[in-house]
């Protein structure tokens, strides 16, 4: 997992890209889907599954047998029937038992189609839904989705099947880009229909109203994720200009430019991002953070390793 670190820190960033625009053609659509697959299935392969393992446990532990007690081991596992009869002492040993789902709620609104960075950001957010999808099926977890809008556009039931991570990344990508974010009434409508505890991420670049009842309801009952998906793009406009900007969601143009706009624009944003920020400390839930111009799986790593400390206190 370092060597694979090291060689996408010593990647440049990508070149700016105009966003696409069009449908996707179904044999394109295959040929994206088929790449999402073979890269996310070997990054599991080479350590993502296992410390999404780590980090992500089932819903307790189960006896299983019993050995030999050995020095280190915690007296309170003794098992003192076993000891009784053995004549020496016994420890009870436990498996894990998992029984976990984890779901992935989606933002596939009109926002989601911009990316400035040479990678759009449904287009991250599907790599990186199918990572932890296919993570979750190589430790026998179900998955489950649903990908919203200004309504539930799609509602996966969790299973255990490689084809419906396929059916998954498919839709983010091929469905058109099209519609406003309604993610306060979507979320709930999700929950609604999501009645076992699981690890719930949800994935969005939260430009629209904050959704703080549903995310308080969903952390009340799930292990929740969020998980903020960042365009610099969002964050700051030119500087200069006049440049004509497009609303992803309305379509509403603006002519915009100068100094004072991109100013007031960046501090607008910024506090949108703090409130954000704000909610999940203030709601003891994990806030990933990931980049269209920046490899994501650091990230990832890192959200890994200070979960596995905050866990292991």
């Amino acid at each position: 997992m370092r060597a694979l670190l090291s060689r996408l820190r010593r990647r440049r960033p990508a070149a700016p890209a105009p966003e696409r625009r069009g449908p996707i053609t179904p044999p394109e659509l295959m040929r994206r889907v088929r790449r999402i697959e073979i890269h996310t299935k070997r990054l599991v392969d080479r350590g993502v599954a296992g410390d999404y393992h780590s980090v992500f446990r089932g819903r307790g532990m189960e006896y299983s047998e019993v050995r030999p007690y050995q020095p280190g081991d915690d007296v309170r596992d003794i098992d003192w029937n076993v000891t009784a009869r053995m004549g020496v002492p016994f420890v009870k040993q436990y498996v894990e038992e998992r029984d976990l789902t984890v779901f992935l709620a989606i933002d596939v609104s009109g926002s989601l189609a911009f990316g400035s960075r040479g990678v759009l950001k449904r287009e991250l957010a599907a790599e990186v839904a199918a990572l932890l999808a296919f993570a979750a099926l190589a430790n026998q977890d179900r998955v489950g989705a649903a990908l919203f809008s200004d309504r539930i556009e799609l509602f996966l039931r969790p299973a255990r099947r490689r084809n419906q991570v396929l059916r998954l990344v498919r839709e983010i990508l091929g469905r058109p880009a099209r519609g406003g974010t309604e993610l306060e009434a979507t979320l709930r409508a999700a929950l609604a229909n999501l009645r076992q505890r699981s690890v719930l991420f949800v994935i969005s670049d939260f430009l629209a109203p904050l959704p703080e009842g549903a995310l308080k309801l969903a952390a009340a009952r799930h292990d929740l994720v969020v998980v903020e998906i960042v365009d610099p793009r969002d964050l700051a406009l030119p500087v200069t200009g006049p440049v004509a900007l497009a609303d992803a969601e309305s379509g509403e143009l603006l002519v915009a430019g100068g100094r004072h706009l991109a100013r007031a624009h960046f501090e607008r944003e910024r506090a949108r991002r703090q409130a954000l920020a704000d909610l999940t400390r203030k709601l003891d839930v994990d806030h990933l953070e990931l980049r269209t111009d920046r490899p994501y799986l650091p990230a990832l790593v890192s959200f890994f390793a200070a979960r596995r400390r905050r866990y292991a206190r």
